[in-house]
């Protein structure tokens, strides 16, 4: 058995419970644990339907549902704290597409859907399903199929023509900087004057506190990457959109690995840990590397209401 990546579209809860529920009870009838990752809503549809079992576990998706570089460490948390006896595995996981709160967000998660199959192609085998609404968004549903090798119709598994493995993930262009925006170059020694660039835009907008030192610590991971890896400095810009504080680091360096920073750091591992801690302390990482353009990372933190 491989890394098995499934799209399930279906249109109102109806359908949702209808086919996420057959899916659980084949795996059950199988001999299969079963990991569910839904939002709460649609959580307490499936336990009205399945009942309790304690093979099928629910899992909280709070913590990382808007956090689309989280949620790949997330997976491999999940199955390895409630999958210990070595049976097979059957996952459901649905992001919260209705309330997806940017752009920015919503490419993320596209995103996210793709690396999976790299993430899990070398890993223990594992059933994956991925409900998505196509009453919620007709475009994106077609962008979603690129990610999946297969799809589910009819309760039955089918080749999803649209996936195309040789493909590289089709992004779309970042957004312009919102004018006004600061910008700062920097390099060895510049890190002090980075943050006080980015804590005066930062209480500006009313952020500050524990939240701004989250941000501190991420912004100085990025740009020490910048110098040590990216030609030795870099270009920041800072600006607010969306009632987010954005921070852009801009370098020739390149990111090959499309992993970097989404899967966790092992205790033995030397380095790569920047990014993963940038993903935990930001509520949105956007990351485009290319050997001819090099790297661009925007952090983005939610600003206060």
């Amino acid at each position: 058995m491989r890394y098995r990546h499934e799209l399930y579209p279906y249109s109102g809860k109806d359908e949702f419970v209808h086919g996420t529920a057959s899916f659980i009870q084949d795996a059950l009838d199988n001999g299969e644990a079963v990991v569910v990752a839904v939002p709460h809503d649609k959580t307490t549809l499936l336990r009205g339907e399945i009942g309790e079992d304690d093979t099928v576990r629910y899992v909280d998706t709070s913590a990382v549902a808007h956090h689309p570089g989280r949620l790949i460490g997330a997976w491999q948390d999940w199955l390895r704290e409630h999958i210990s006896d070595g049976r097979p595995v059957r996952g459901i996981g649905e992001s919260p597409w209705d309330k997806v709160r940017s752009r920015a967000e919503a490419q993320e998660l596209r995103y996210h859907e793709w690396l999976l199959n790299k993430a899990f192609a070398q890993g223990p085998a594992w059933w994956l399903l991925c409900p998505f609404d196509v009453t919620h968004d007709s475009t994106a549903f077609t962008q979603m199929a690129r990610c999946h090798p297969e799809m589910r119709k009819d309760g039955r598994t089918t080749q999803c023509e649209e996936y195309d493995a040789q493909a590289p993930y089709a992004f779309t262009p970042l957004t312009d900087p919102c004018d006004p925006y600061e910008e700062l170059l920097y390099s060895r020694g510049d890190l002090p004057a980075l943050r006080e660039k980015i804590a005066a835009c930062a209480e500006s907008h009313g952020l500050g506190g524990r939240r701004l030192r989250e941000l501190h610590l991420a912004a100085t991971e990025v740009a020490t990457n910048s110098i040590r890896h990216g030609g030795g400095q870099g270009v920041l810009r800072t600006w607010s959109e969306e009632r987010r504080l954005v921070c852009e680091f801009r370098d020739t360096g390149y990111i090959e690995d499309p992993l970097a920073g989404r899967t966790k750091p092992t205790v033995k591992q030397i380095g790569g840990r920047g990014l993963w801690l940038a993903h935990q302390l930001c509520d949105l990482v956007e990351i485009r590397s290319t050997p001819e353009a090099g790297t661009t990372i925007r952090l983005h933190t939610q600003l206060p209401e």
